[in-house]
């Protein structure tokens, strides 16, 4: 059901195809984030005509609303959304953490954010503020539900500004958590081969802010386990760039070579392409369709605010380089007025060009690394894109 070919490297970057129950995902590759199964503005016949191959619900959002045993009730997300292409779920863990600090109850209730023990996380609703509990086990179960292809173990994600006392114990109840969500996984895949339905794929997670020490651990525990993927998660939040390099780099030697890796959250072009010169092969991020709400887009040479007074009589599209229906049919005049006036298609126009884009970056950068020219293609890139 789930195999992974590496069909080319190019000094570490890696160009592979990784096999699941509903389709091939060409790796490297940007994945579209439909949090509540919907990609922000975009539908899925859009997602279908920038050839995106493959989108991420959120596990966390789903189990809140509408309810995970809503989206099982109608065959699974699948059907729900009626999308056809591999999914996949996160944990939601980073969720709970975090919404609940930005919610109105978090705010009134600060003293109870997010009370963690070895067994379960206690949190609240950041709807309505009411309580609930996941357990690897449950959030495994939940995932089931969603019946996503690929699927991520329950993990604590340490703050940044973590003690190193602290980012061990959370580590090592990190692992332990693996291996019950494994366990439970392997559980349930043996009930839905007897129900008639797909299996899934565990994705374990490697953490550990920025200590040098706990993430080469980390990396070798997690490789370790029989697991058909490894996913990184803690960089590009909140690291400086620096860091977040010295990391990758650290990490290289500790993870294996027949096994796809998932860098979660990239923000940027920039990150892509460097990622990806650093052996990661998947990638996502929720920017490309939040950054309308600044007028940004993404550009050959670094991003464009198209709602600066400069393009008010500006007939050229967004980047005369991308190859959307977004910049062959659409001018920054144009997009400068809808932005002006707040209709809702700036938002739609907008996005669907910066998913293009970080598609087709990863896109070309897969062409580049099977024709072993990844470098001549990043160098490129870089005499473009200016920071």
């Amino acid at each position: 059901m789930f195999k992974f070919n590496l069909k080319n490297t190019d000094w570490y970057a890696r160009a592979g195809t990784f096999s699941t129950p509903h389709g091939n995902i060409e790796t490297p590759v940007f994945m579209p984030v439909g949090t509540k199964a919907t990609v922000k503005w975009i539908t899925n016949e859009d997602l279908e005509s920038m050839w995106a191959d493959i989108i991420l619900n959120n596990t966390y959002h789903l189990y809140l609303r509408p309810w995970d045993e809503v989206v099982k009730h109608f065959w699974g997300a699948h059907k729900f959304m009626n999308y056809n292409k591999p999914l996949l779920t996160d944990s939601g863990w980073f969720q709970v953490f975090s919404l609940w600090q930005t919610s109105t109850w978090g705010y009134k209730n600060k003293e109870s954010l997010v009370k963690i023990t070895e067994d379960w996380v206690h949190f609240k609703s950041f709807i309505d503020g009411s309580k609930h509990f996941f357990t690897p086990e449950k959030v495994m179960n939940i995932q089931s539900n969603i019946w996503a292809d690929i699927i991520m173990a329950f993990d604590e994600c340490a703050p940044w500004e973590s003690t190193h006392e602290y980012a061990k114990a959370a580590m090592n109840r990190t692992h332990r958590w693996a291996i019950r969500s494994l366990d439970q996984v392997e559980k349930n895949n043996v009930l839905r081969k007897q129900e008639g339905l797909q299996e899934q794929a565990l994705f374990p997670i490697v953490q550990w802010v920025t200590y040098d020490d706990l993430r080469k651990e980390s990396a070798e525990f997690i490789w370790k386990l029989d697991t058909h993927w490894v996913a990184i998660w803690g960089l590009s939040v909140w690291e400086s760039k620096e860091d977040m390099y010295r990391v990758l780099d650290i990490m290289k030697d500790n993870l294996p070579e027949k096994k796809p890796r998932y860098l979660m959250w990239v923000w940027t072009p920039e990150d892509l392409i460097e990622w990806i010169s650093r052996w990661i092969d998947m990638f996502d991020c929720v920017l490309p369709t939040r950054l309308w709400r600044h007028w940004v887009a993404f550009w050959t040479y670094w991003s464009i605010k198209i709602k600066n007074l400069k393009h008010k009589l500006d007939p050229s599209p967004i980047d005369d380089e991308c190859k959307c229906r977004v910049c062959k049919d659409y001018s920054r005049w144009y997009l400068r007025h809808l932005i002006l006036e707040n209709e809702i298609l700036w938002m739609q126009l907008m996005s669907y060009h910066n998913l293009h884009f970080l598609i087709h970056l990863a896109k070309n950068a897969r062409k580049a690394i099977l024709e072993n020219k990844f470098e001549e293609y990043r160098k490129n890139f870089w005499t473009k894109y200016q920071l």
